[in-house]
């Protein structure tokens, strides 16, 4: 376990007993006090890495991670049990009438842009596959894909290709889902031809666990459907290529804050647009959503 793991333990053990022994709504500003933060599961990389500088900076800051998949967070999340979530995508217009209702602002702030990435073991042949290869497995058609492994039925990928293969259930064999990406990721290395999904973070940013599995496995190149953008070749989940908009298996990262009121959600949303959160987004391997600025000094 590495220092980052440890101390965001022993963070989230401070947020319980700190916010157990006095109300937090009523003592946060926007760097002190405890709160808790929804998180899709498939995004808790990048989120952790924010968190640990955020807290770093900001010692009266205790706020507790829960990760979940995405149906499960969302049922928390419209349930008013915790008012702010990172999520893959912005709530839809009934979801956000809850909060509404309740005469709460919904605020939505996007951070980071994601590459759904396509891994295999490096023994596979494949180096590279289409898209119509992978609507095709969802839609429970024969083809290029034998196996295609999720992190969890109620992932936030998991619904990602169900609206790209435009399809409502997953199919009965080709397709299927484990518990989490940790454990997609540990699959195909010890399951050679299959073709895992999880987001790109897990791959350029393992845990000191996971990095010697990910040593073994390969990121696929993707080339998109005909007359779409990275149609042309085979793109790679890469910053660039996600830029370019060459990269077809993309998604937005969103902060939605439903506190209501001035608070650590706000300060955290803050941070995470800020310089110092875009770039900690640019050096995990996804995209920031404004690329921090470089500075060059010209000596003569």
């Amino acid at each position: 376990m590495n220092f980052k793991t440890l101390s965001l333990l022993f963070a989230a053990a401070a947020v319980i007993a700190g916010c157990n022994q006095q109300p937090t709504e009523n003592t946060q500003t926007y760097t002190s006090g405890c709160t808790q933060i929804l998180v899709d599961e498939s995004l808790a990389p990048i989120v952790e890495d924010q968190l640990y500088v955020f807290e770093s900076s900001y010692p009266q800051a205790k706020i507790q991670l829960v990760n979940k998949p995405e149906n499960e967070l969302l049922k928390l999340f419209l349930n008013d049990s915790i008012r702010i979530a990172v999520l893959s995508r912005e709530l839809k217009p009934e979801e956000a009438a809850f909060y509404e209702r309740k005469k709460i602002k919904v605020r939505v702030n996007r951070f980071a842009i994601d590459g759904v990435a396509l891994i295999t073991h490096n023994s596979t042949a494949d180096t590279s596959v289409n898209v119509a290869d992978v609507i095709g497995v969802m839609q429970g058609k024969p083809g290029k894909i034998k196996k295609l492994i999720f992190d969890n039925p109620n992932s936030s990928t998991v619904r990602y290709l169900k609206e790209l293969a435009g399809i409502k259930q997953l199919p009965t064999a080709g397709v299927y889902a484990l518990k989490s990406n940790p454990d997609v990721i540990k699959y195909v290395r010890l399951n050679p031809g299959t073709v895992g999904v999880v987001g790109i973070n897990w791959i350029e940013q393992p845990t000191e666990e996971l990095e010697p599995v990910v040593a073994d496995l390969k990121v696929l190149s993707v080339k998109n459907l005909p007359g779409k953008p990275g149609s042309d070749g085979y793109y790679r989940p890469s910053q660039n290529d996600i830029a370019t908009g060459m990269y077809p298996l993309t998604r937005n990262l969103y902060i939605i804050n439903c506190q209501g009121r001035a608070g650590l959600g706000t300060g955290f949303a803050s941070f995470l647009a800020s310089d110092r959160g875009q770039r900690i987004v640019l050096k995990s391997g996804l995209l920031p959503d404004s690329i921090p600025p470089r500075e060059v000094l010209i000596r003569k």
